[in-house]
């Protein structure tokens, strides 16, 4: 539960809130507030893509892990949550406040992470290729483990006491289950929102995020700070696409975050065969322990009713997130298997940006066969698999041999479970303007975009911050 600290009357200095992650890119979130009597890291996300990226999860943090006294988690995506264990590995003891949702999530992808990584380790010191010896995971299953004690579940809507004088407040975030953007009231009586992922009204199993209330200072995403979704037209070349390699009698492969993504994917696969064009004897095969079981949790979403989903999805029932009969591959054989068959068929799995897990070997087959596609169905950062695809690549380097790319790529990224640039525009305009506002999670292009919208449609004083900046909530 959250913890307590001696509170003096002397007034409150402001508290300084620095930038360790998530500035000019789109993973490592990580955001620390550090006032008179807590330190409270908002998102420990993990830094993926290009090396030097990766290479940051093993900086040293500014301040020990054990002198946080509490993490705020927006969501359980990889990004966001993904460093937890390596912070409690380093001494951190503290809650980590979520909702139950992205309690439950959070579990599910520290466990594969932690899985990936020793796999990883393990590959390395049996081909010589890390600088290590013996290569080391970031973490590993212990520190999983011991991290899952200490997440605390925290209502939405609910005001609660993180630190003595310290209030945190939940909203809901639309991006995925669970999601949340986040409303710190800090000792000295200022105020700090954190937006997480803010996900976008046309998420067809989410409601929108709820509106932005204010605060003296914000941290906004901005992903697709220089991007509109078209949502029919994405669900239009997704279509045409699965249609195209059926027709060829190629196989199609989508990689798909295991979390969300998989069930708009789902979702969007169920129409499909509802009306043709994705035929009933053709497999759908769902290979990905991660998304079977995040899945899971989504149908439980469903039977409870969660006031997150759109009142249809809960109509439906679980037919809202499965095209049945799809074919869950849940072991390591039952994957392989998918490899044997012949014949049209559709394989989402993941990582959806292609970095690692069972995706790799359905590419490493289907890319050199122009009857194959892959449907990227989401935004994909520099130094990634599903980038180098989607950027036009003839070869992909995977399991230490250049396969060649002829199988036609088509990149949707109107799927995102991110809002666009005038959704973002559209979540401000009824708030008050803060003090400042702080451009994050968008690489450099996106989030100078955005900020210049925002400097000259609504007025605010908005800045694209540097990774390591350090400023004061007033």
């Amino acid at each position: 539960m959250p913890r307590s600290a001696p509170f003096s009357a002397a007034p409150a200095r402001p508290a300084l809130l620095s930038f360790l992650g998530g500035v000019r890119t789109v993973t490592g979130s990580k955001f620390l507030v550090e006032s008179d009597h807590a330190r409270i890291l908002v998102d420990c996300g993990l830094f993926q893509g290009v090396a030097d990226q990766r290479r940051r999860n093993r900086a040293e943090l500014p301040c020990a892990a054990a002198d946080i006294h509490a993490v705020v988690v927006t969501h359980a995506h990889l990004d966001h949550c993904g460093y937890l264990p390596r912070l409690v590995r380093h001494g951190f003891r503290g809650p980590v406040l979520a909702t139950a949702a992205t309690a439950r999530l959070t579990e599910i992808v520290l466990r594969d992470s932690a899985r990936l990584q020793t796999e990883a380790a393990e590959h390395a010191d049996r081909h010589g290729w890390s600088k290590r010896r013996p290569a080391q995971p970031l973490y590993d299953d212990d520190d999983v483990d011991l991290t899952v004690k200490f997440l605390d579940p925290v209502p939405v809507g609910s005001e609660v006491e993180v630190m003595a004088g310290t209030l945190l407040r939940l909203h809901h975030g639309g991006h995925i289950l669970g999601s949340v953007w986040a409303h710190l009231t800090l000792e000295d009586g200022h105020t700090l929102a954190v937006s997480g992922d803010l996900g976008r009204p046309g998420h067809p199993l989410l409601l929108p995020p709820e509106p932005f209330s204010g605060a003296d200072v914000l941290l906004l995403e901005s992903t697709y700070g220089n991007r509109r979704h078209d949502q029919e037209r994405g669900q239009r070349t997704f279509a045409s696409a699965i249609a195209r390699a059926l027709a060829r009698g190629g196989t199609v492969v989508i990689p798909a975050f295991a979390i969300d993504r998989t069930e708009v994917v789902l979702h969007e696969l169920a129409a499909l065969r509802g009306d043709g064009t994705l035929p009933r004897h053709v497999p759908v095969y769902v290979d990905s322990p991660m998304a079977l079981a995040a899945l899971d949790v989504y149908r439980g979403a469903v039977r409870a009713r969660s006031p997150e989903l759109r009142p249809e999805v809960i109509a439906r029932g679980g037919a809202a997130i499965s095209p049945e009969p799809f074919l869950a591959a849940r072991t390591v054989q039952e994957s392989i298997d998918i490899n044997d068959t012949t014949g049209p068929a559709v394989i989402v799995s993941s990582a959806g940006m292609a970095t690692g897990g069972r995706v790799l070997h359905h590419l490493h087959r289907i890319l050199p066969d122009s009857r194959n596609a892959v449907v990227t169905v989401g935004f994909a950062t520099e130094g990634t698999g599903a980038r180098s695809l989607v950027d036009g690549a003839r070869t992909l380097k995977m399991f230490g041999e250049d396969v060649p790319v002829r199988a036609e790529v088509v990149d949707v990224p109107h799927f995102s479970a991110h809002a666009d640039a005038d959704q973002i525009l559209d979540w401000l305009r009824a708030a008050p303007a803060p003090h400042a506002t702080y451009l994050v999670h968008g690489e450099e292009t996106a989030a100078e975009t955005l900020r210049d919208r925002i400097d000259a449609e609504l007025g605010w004083t908005a800045v694209v911050p540097r990774s390591g900046e350090a400023v004061l909530v007033r």
